[in-house]
């Protein structure tokens, strides 16, 4: 857990995938198109990548991909980060965070 939240909190934007997880693509392809760019971690290519993924489930990410986290902080998968994205307050995060300047 405790290195889930370190590497979490290095980049304004980090998203744990799967090379294979097409929701984890549509997500990562929402922030390319914002212009921001995310610090992409592919739990199936990493080493420690599947202890990565069961810390993801113990945080409750259910499934355990895509797992977002804008400025250090849990975001969810993709359906809070498309509920936020709904809602107009995902660009404001971002902003927040440093990771989008306009």
């Amino acid at each position: 857990m405790e290195r889930v939240s370190k590497m979490a909190s290095e980049k304004p934007v980090v998203i744990f995938s799967m090379t294979t997880c097409c929701m984890s693509h549509t997500i990562i392809s929402l922030f390319s198109d914002f212009g921001v760019n995310p610090t992409v971690y592919e739990l199936d290519e990493i080493s420690r990548g599947r202890e990565i993924e069961q810390a993801l489930s113990r945080l409750g990410c259910n499934p355990t991909v895509p797992a977002v986290f804008i400025g250090g902080e849990f975001v969810g998968g993709a359906n809070e980060v498309m509920s936020l994205h709904l809602k107009r307050a995902l660009k404001p995060m971002l902003k927040r965070a440093g990771a989008l300047w306009l």
